[in-house]
Parts: C-alpha cells; structure tokens; sequence
C-alpha cells in the first residue's frame, strides 16, 4: 500500500491503520466521538495526503475548464474555489472535484484518491483540441486539512502560514514555494465547519503538521471525517455518486449550468428523466449502514442507504439513502431494515446539523 508523509506521525500517535483507496491511512486515533466533537467545537486535523492534485495550465484553460465542467469557470474570479462535477458525454458522474482557479491560465483540481487514474486519463484525453498542458502533480504534494472554528487562529500563531489572509469561504492564498512546490491554503473541507485545506511540499505539510500538534490541535481519522460530512449531508463517491448516476439523480442539479453554449454531457442532461433521487433519513433507534434496504408504509422496497451512522450531534441515526423515483412518494412512511427489521424513519429535505462554515 501507499503511504503518505505523515505515516510515521500517526504510527507514533497510536492511529488504527487502514487500506482506504490502495492508501494506509489512519482511521481513528483513540475515539472517533472526540475527534468529531474537537472538530465542532475547536479543532481537527486530518491527513488527506490520499487526494489527487491536477495543474492546468495554457492561453486556453478558461475555454477549456468550461468545456469540460458542467459550471462555469470563466466568470470565476482569480484565488476563488468550485465544486463541481466530471461528467462523461452521457452525463454520469465520473468524480466530483474542487477546482481553484489560479488564474486566467492556470488552475489546478484536487480530485478523489480512488479515481486518479481515471480522472487524468479522461481530462487528457478531452484536452487535445485546446492549447493547454495538463499535469498530474499528486506525486509532488501532500494534504492535511485543518477544520473547526479555531482554524484561523490556530494557523495564523505559526510562523510559516501567519502571512495567511482572513480569505472568504471558498477562497484560495498562494505562498512562496517549499521544494519546488507552492503552498495553497484554501478555505474549504468536508465537514462543514470553518476550516482550510492546505496542499503543500512534503516536508512542508510534516514541519506543519508538528506545529498544529504543538498547539493541541486533535489529530482525526478517516473515520471522524466520514461522520462529519454525513451530517452536513455531503455527498461521497462511491456512495451518493457513482459511475451509474448523474447529477440531476444525485442531489447536483446546482452545479450545473444548463444555459452555457456547451459541455460535455449537456445534451444527455437535457434528455434525461432521473430514475432516482436522494433522500435524508433519521432514525431514532438503530444505526443505519450502507447497503441497507428502504422500504415504504407498503412493504415495498424504495432503494437502499448510501451512506448511514450515528451521529455524534444529535445521537441519533442518520442516512442518505438513493430511491427509485416511480416508487417513491413523498408522503411515504419509510422504514430502513436493520438486521431483518424495519425501524421507522424521518425524512429531512435539510442538513442533519448546521455546520460553522463561513
């Protein structure tokens, strides 16, 4: 397996280690409750090392970013961040990205660790017509994300990051290089809280990283973050996206924008009739997983979780689980079977909890 430059650092803090994505990457540390609640209420640190990074470069990125994204990257300012997804020509989903715009020639994408090969492979491929040049520079940095609402403050006491703006959400600062590499400090993540993801040097990212545990920040696992971004209702992929799916089946139609000249997939979007949709789901009692089934007042099977846990906020069992559309009705009583039975279940068109983001 893969290993990242803080391996060492989460061996020494007694991490349980696990195969995430061809990756030995720490899970949890001594409680997964602890680092949720650290992340809420001061601040967490993960190693997301795993991720992929993508430079753009060329006189026709802008063109070519909004050719191959279903948003518009054009009107997007200098140092300003996109969610968005990579949709094939039939419109499914291939990965949901980040993507920094740097400037008017250059942007660079930080893209799901499983899916490196394919995303580079497919973006390539769409990109001989254009003048640009696109680089797979994943070998070259590392990524730890630091969220919570002490985050600012916490990097803004060390040395190395003090310089750091108080940049709005979805934003992105640009320091000097660190062995050949520049930092990027953005202000997003994925658990809704208040917090940066920095990409760095290798020995940037560990020199970083001792500097945030001198200060106490909680170092988090996999697992915590997972919780997390479910509670904000985040999708993941290989859960709520997949390969089978497009956005309009998957809770996305916001990211697109429909009404520019062309991208690709945009024609099989404005013929398609989704087939399913996401819903949200609490429970009171019983912990709901992926894979388990939905089901209707009936007895008629709706579809499956995607994506299920305790949450640590509310203490109650919550999910997203993907329905079929010709089934599914809104004023359904639903029920998730856990173990060969059915517990009853609340559906929320909101977030489980409201995060702290700016």
């Amino acid at each position: 397996m893969n290993k990242t430059s803080l391996y060492d650092e989460h061996v020494k803090l007694g991490a349980k280690m696990v195969d995430f994505a061809g990756w030995e990457m720490p899970i949890q540390y001594q409680n997964l409750r602890e680092e949720v609640l650290a992340t809420r209420e001061s601040g967490g640190v993960f190693d997301v090392s795993h991720m992929g990074e993508v430079l753009i470069t060329g006189e026709e990125v802008l063109e070519f970013m909004d050719y191959l994204l279903p948003c518009k990257i054009k009107t997007v300012d200098n140092f300003k961040a996109v969610y968005t997804p990579l949709l094939r020509d039939n419109g499914t989903i291939i990965d949901d990205l980040i993507i920094y715009r740097l400037s008017g020639n250059q942007v660079f994408i930080c893209i799901n660790a499983s899916n490196i090969e394919k995303d580079v492979k497919w973006i390539k491929s769409k990109a001989n017509q254009f003048d640009v040049e696109v680089e797979d520079v994943s070998s070259m940095y590392s990524l730890i994300a630091l969220q919570g609402p002490d985050s600012y403050k916490n990097l803004t006491s060390i040395a190395a990051t003090k310089e750091l703006k108080d940049i709005p959400y979805y934003s992105i600062q640009k320091f000097e290089d660190h062995q050949h590499t520049p930092t990027l400090i953005a202000r997003t993540g994925y658990t809704g809280e208040d917090g940066f993801e920095i990409f760095g040097s290798h020995l940037f990212i560990q020199s970083l990283w001792s500097e945030l545990m001198n200060l106490g920040v909680k170092p988090c696992g996999l697992g915590a973050r997972d919780v997390l971004r479910l509670e904000v209702g985040y999708p993941l992929y290989g859960n709520e996206l997949t390969d089978e799916v497009t956005p309009l089946e998957s809770g996305l139609k916001w990211t697109l924008d429909l009404n520019k000249e062309d991208f690709i997939g945009k024609n099989a979007l404005n013929e398609s009739q989704p087939k399913s949709m996401l819903i949200k789901l609490i429970l009171d009692k019983g912990i709901p997983r992926a894979g388990y089934d939905v089901y209707n007042q009936n007895g008629v099977k709706l579809g499956q979780v995607t994506s299920g846990s305790m949450s640590v906020m509310l203490g109650k069992g919550v999910a997203i689980a993907r329905v079929d559309k010709d089934n599914y009705n809104k004023d359904d009583e639903l029920y998730i079977e856990i173990r060969n039975k059915k517990y009853q279940a609340t559906k929320t068109t909101k977030a489980f909890y409201s995060g702290g983001h700016k």
